[in-house]
């Protein structure tokens, strides 16, 4: 999704599918446009509270197939698929990291950092302009890391 035929891709299917998830009490976490191989995979992940069911995805899938049909933004052939962002789900949008301060992540650099490392865990405790501030559980170190630098910042519902 890096082009930015990638990104009109994602941001196209994104416009298209808030409104159909809404009516189904559900929301967009997530939309992706990736290839892996030689398949293009458009991934929609959804949420609601109390979690996402198979059913939740299958009535998502069943919803957008046909708006999805008639927008044709995609060019070529691609794997649709909708599922939960899951348990340890990746934060990837500023709503993300605002609904999340307080809880346990976990992070990994792309580059490691002095005395930490590439991958740590700690508290979100804060979040703006693409920094994000993380605090060890012992609550006597802080750092400040630009989210740009991240390979990922996930979700640690295991610590």
């Amino acid at each position: 999704m890096a082009n930015s035929k990638g990104k009109h891709t994602v941001n196209a299917v994104w416009e298209l599918a808030a409104p159909i998830a809404s009516e189904l009490g559900l929301s967009i976490w997530d939309v992706r446009y990736i290839k892996e191989g030689s398949q293009w995979f458009l991934r929609i992940f959804i949420d609601k509270d109390g979690g996402v069911d198979i059913n939740d995805c299958e009535r998502m899938s069943r919803a957008i197939d046909g708006p999805l049909d008639d927008l044709d933004p995609i060019e070529g052939e691609y794997i649709l698929e909708v599922s939960s962002p899951g348990i340890e789900r990746e934060l990837v949008r500023d709503e993300h990291f605002d609904r999340f301060l307080g809880a346990d992540i976990s992070v990994k650099m792309i580059r490691p950092l002095d005395n930490i490392g590439k991958e740590f865990k700690g508290v979100l405790t804060g979040y703006e302009s693409g920094m994000v501030t993380v605090t060890d559980h012992s609550g006597e170190h802080t750092v400040t890391i630009s989210r740009k630098d991240t390979a990922f910042i996930k979700l640690d519902d295991f610590s």
